[in-house]
């Protein structure tokens, strides 16, 4: 059986290639390294999402809705939740593995602490914690609600007027997390090696 066949299978073969890789080059695991080995990973799937919808989705759909034909039913229908099912769980799991590594860093709760209050050593990853924490609250509690009333996922069906306003309140949120993403992505990098930027 092909495992290439599979996004499942690829990802798990890519896993076994990762500590293969690991052991022959005598790297010893540790509990920081895999958090934020797995850090990375769920956050290039939230972060990738989040710029598979602002750069193609969104501007895809409007123009199937300007052509008519075929229409935006076959990304609303069938591509549009099953993204937004990854993308925020992406997002708790990149917050969550974010924190474990806060803490792993700052020597226990001290280091999230330090991290949310820009002190102690963890000013910059701090910052990116923030904008990580503004963000995450922005996919559950500002564009997921409304991205179920725009594709009918919601227990009660919602008018035309409330599809309008949620369709502006979920384009919003996601804009600001896109703009948000690109200083939170340099304060992150920028903890691990030594500076926010290089001039």
């Amino acid at each position: 059986m092909n495992p290439l066949k599979s996004p499942w299978q690829t990802a798990i073969l890519g896993v076994i290639l990762a500590v293969v890789i690991s052991l022959l080059m005598g790297v010893g695991g540790n509990t920081l390294g895999l958090t934020v080995w797995l850090h990375v990973i769920v956050g290039i799937m939230w972060i990738g999402l989040l710029y598979y919808f602002n750069f193609v989705q969104v501007p895809a759909v409007a123009n199937a809705v300007a052509d008519k034909e075929p229409g935006p039913a076959a990304i609303n229908q069938y591509v549009a939740p099953r993204a937004l099912w990854f993308f925020r769980w992406a997002a708790l799991l990149t917050w969550l593995t974010g924190i474990s590594a806060l803490a792993q860093i700052g020597g226990g709760h001290q280091g999230i602490i330090d991290a949310f209050t820009l002190s102690g050593g963890m000013a910059i990853i701090g910052i990116g914690a923030w904008l990580g924490t503004i963000m995450l609250f922005n996919v559950w509690g500002l564009i997921w609600p409304n991205q179920k009333k725009i594709l009918g996922l919601s227990a009660t069906p919602a008018s035309p007027e409330e599809i309008a306003k949620a369709k502006v309140v979920a384009l919003y949120a996601s804009r600001v997390n896109t703009l948000l993403s690109i200083p939170m992505l340099l304060s992150m990098v920028g903890h691990g090696h030594g500076g926010l930027l290089p001039f």
